[in-house]
């Protein structure tokens, strides 16, 4: 007899593909190249652009799990250090102005990924507030290395830093509060 709390209940999107080890490599790969990919839609600004990046890293935090995800952007920063052309508008290589962002990125997937799995991404609601916090992450670590390598004051760091993008910040977490939880609705049919 199967007890119904010893059923395990798909913790993430991810979660309900069939699978084990060769699922979880072939996952966290993607999860890599949809990144790498989202960072070519770029908009060049000083001294960060306009990219996709910040919404495939929460995207493939709340699918993939914190350990699937957090791998998923280490593997991201490593391939990219190593020199394949897949940071924001085509840079690779270690170091720059962006680069404490890239870093977030882990961070912030693990913190989201972790989030998603305790149900932060099954309501509108609960997106939204895991979404904000994998985006204030990747602010924590992007903007002192910003300062660190451009010299800007504090003030100018946050506004050319963060305050800027705060709408399309919005925006894209207003995109992934509407689909995560309507994946989860999907799924129950």
């Amino acid at each position: 007899m199967v007890n119904a709390s010893s059923v395990a209940r798909p913790a993430v999107l991810s979660d309900l593909i069939p699978g084990s080890r060769v699922r979880d490599i072939a996952l966290v790969l993607g999860g890599a190249a949809l990144t790498g990919l989202s960072a070519q839609l770029t908009f060049p600004m000083w001294p960060v652009p306009v990219t996709g990046q910040t919404f495939a890293v929460v995207l493939v935090g709340a699918a993939l799990g914190m350990n699937r995800a957090a791998l998923s952007m280490v593997l991201y920063t490593l391939v990219g250090i190593a020199g394949v052309p897949w940071f924001a508008g085509g840079a690779s290589g270690f170091g720059g102005a962006t680069f404490g962002y890239i870093l977030g990125f882990i961070a912030a997937a693990a913190l989201v990924g972790k989030l998603a799995e305790h149900g932060g991404d099954r309501t509108v609601l609960r997106t939204v507030g895991t979404m904000v916090f994998g985006n204030l992450v990747i602010y924590a670590f992007g903007l002192p290395v910003l300062i660190a390598v451009t010299g800007l004051d504090l003030g100018t760091a946050l506004v050319e830093g963060a305050g800027k993008f705060l709408i399309g910040d919005a925006l894209k977490i207003a995109v992934a509060a509407g689909l995560l939880p309507a994946a989860w609705k999907l799924t129950r049919r």
